[in-house]
């Protein structure tokens, strides 16, 4: 039912043909930047509510500017003396971009035609917007509830993302440092883990921030009838490789600045290996395969001498392999512990150099992409290792490390490949990052659904500005504008897009900035006094009083 009042009156078209403009006084300031209006029109002889965001606001008519000249008295109070109207000396010029009516089957669809001249513009309700902003509702199964329209105080109008939308086209989350967008994702993550979902989630967790998702375990909001969300947190010295499973492209990457000979050497002993013992060769196997070099045999004679290329590269694979906690002869993480529906599992890769971080990364979604796409093709069977008969999540934090621009790395080839093709095996990305200029830009241009936070570095907003096309100009230049916890979501996801308030976590968040004067000052406390006196004395000696440390030992 229309509104007893419409807030303005269509003026005429705006600059591009996907716009309007409309006068109103608007003495409440309801009309915002972002705000939602509609007009009425006949759509094929159907009356349809056609909604518009509004996008500008210039002003018509405000107080003269003598009004102003004493700052002591308000303008306010000088047009009262004088005798001008209340509430009618201000009128501004609102300019408005089509969305268009929102039909269930084909979602939103634009008329191409602007309103009439003189037509009346009405403020969307609370219920309309719940309704049709969002692809499905906060409760229902595969949404997931991220927060509410920013726009509108409280939860009035809340939004949720179409699950189905993201975990097969794919999604970015793109912020700068200390916007939220690791809480974001934790919000998303939460969400995933309640009964009306119960996914199969992997978080690639290279800081160690997101092991207190934990606290699900233990909350009755992820727990019904006989399900109860699953976290595993896998640490780094837990993290296993088998060797057998690298690539040669995995082991150049890892033996960096090696010579051209010595690559010749490396690829022709990976080829052998391969022959020789498929996909079950060992460290020792493999080196001696190497020592063998042009003989294809063992070195037996203790007197003959060695290629000086074959033994360093001898040297340079022992090195990284030999006594690797990560890479091993036998042991794999096997898939079916890392994903399975009502778990998410995070991947904790502190402390572990970058290039290991991302042959892990690599090796790891090589294996599950390879797994669902033989279990979607009946390739496998269930008692085969790598049988994986369900959809599966993997969302990666700092995503510029594993895919950066203007460089090819192990990671970015599968990447690219998942993006590309994942939806037809039922596997999907999620990629975090405070870097978007030094994301590739193909792998950003195909996730479809796009969570955009604050963003003031310009060659990160002109990326997003080239890879994102569902985010229109008008909502780009907010990004500056937005505070921390504020985020515009776009693309599959939502039927269009939105400026979006998140809501609380119902964990922690794990990646607060530490409170370095807090922490100064607690180091003088009295107990932190005392324990550093009792743990410097000397037997024997009186407790030393403090500034009396000495630099050697």
């Amino acid at each position: 039912m229309l509104p007893a009042t419409p807030i303005g009156t269509t003026k005429g078209p705006g600059e591009t043909p996907h716009e309007y403009t409309f006068v109103a006084p608007d003495p409440e300031q309801q009309v915002k930047y972002g705000e939602f209006v509609y007009y009425e029109a006949d759509v094929q002889g159907e009356k349809r509510l056609i909604l518009g965001r509004v996008t500008r606001r210039v002003p018509l008519r405000l107080y003269p500017d003598t009004f102003m000249a004493d700052p002591t008295v308000p303008p306010k109070a000088v047009a009262e003396l004088l005798g001008f109207e209340q509430d009618v000396h201000e009128l501004f010029e609102i300019t408005a971009t089509t969305i268009g009516f929102y039909d269930p089957a084909l979602g939103f669809v634009n008329p191409r035609i602007p309103p009439r001249s003189g037509a009346p513009i009405y403020i969307a309700s609370d219920e309309m917007l719940a309704d049709v902003l969002s692809r499905v509702q906060p409760k229902s199964v595969g949404a997931v509830h991220i927060g509410a329209l920013l726009s509108r105080p409280g939860q009035r109008v809340p939004i949720a993302l179409d699950a189905r939308g993201f975990t097969s086209t794919h999604m970015a989350i793109i912020a700068s440092t200390g916007s939220g967008k690791s809480y974001l994702a934790g919000v998303i993550l939460e969400e995933l883990m309640q009964p009306k979902n119960r996914a199969a989630v992997l978080v690639v967790d290279p800081h160690a921030e997101y092991d207190t998702l934990a606290d699900m375990q233990e909350h009755s909001a992820f727990a019904q009838d006989n399900y109860r969300a699953e976290v595993k947190i896998v640490r780094p010295e837990n993290i296993k490789v088998r060797v057998s499973s690298l690539e040669l492209g995995d082991l150049r990457y890892l033996l960096r600045d090696l010579s051209e000979k010595m690559h010749y050497e490396l690829g022709r002993a990976y080829g052998r290996v391969r022959r020789r013992y498929a996909d079950k060769w060992t460290k020792a196997q493999f080196l001696e395969i190497i020592r063998a070099g042009e003989k294809d045999q063992p070195v037996t004679d203790p007197d003959e001498k060695e290629d000086p290329t074959i033994g360093a590269l001898v040297w340079r694979v022992n090195s990284l392999l030999g006594d690797s906690k990560i890479f091993d002869d036998h042991v794999n993480m096997r898939l079916d512990y890392l994903f399975r529906p009502g778990q998410c599992t995070v991947l904790q890769l502190n402390e572990i150099p970058e290039r290991e971080q991302q042959t892990i990364v690599a090796t790891l979604l090589r294996r599950a992409y390879q797994a669902r796409m033989d279990t979607a093709r009946q390739r496998i069977t269930q008692e085969d290792e790598n049988y994986l008969p369900y959809p599966v999540f993997v969302l990666i934090e700092e995503a510029h490390n594993f895919a950066p621009a203007g460089a090819e790395i192990i990671t970015t080839q599968i990447l690219k490949q998942i993006l590309s093709e994942g939806r037809k095996f039922g596997m999907a990305v999620g990629l975090i990052s405070q870097r978007p200029g030094k994301l590739d830009g193909d792998v950003l241009s195909q996730c479809m659904t796009q969570c955009i936070m604050r963003i003031v570095n310009p060659v990160d907003q002109a990326r997003i500005a080239e890879s994102v096309e569902s985010v229109g100009r008008d909502l780009l230049t907010e990004l500056p504008a937005l505070t921390k916890g504020q985020v515009i979501v776009a693309g599959t996801s939502v039927n269009t897009p939105v400026m979006v308030q998140v809501r609380q976590r119902i964990t922690r968040h794990g990646a607060e900035d530490p409170n370095a004067p807090e922490a100064w000052q607690q180091y003088f406390s009295e107990a932190n006094e005392r324990a550093r006196a009792r743990d410097n004395a000397i037997p024997g000696e009186p407790p030393r009083r403090r500034g009396a440390d000495r630099m050697f030992r």
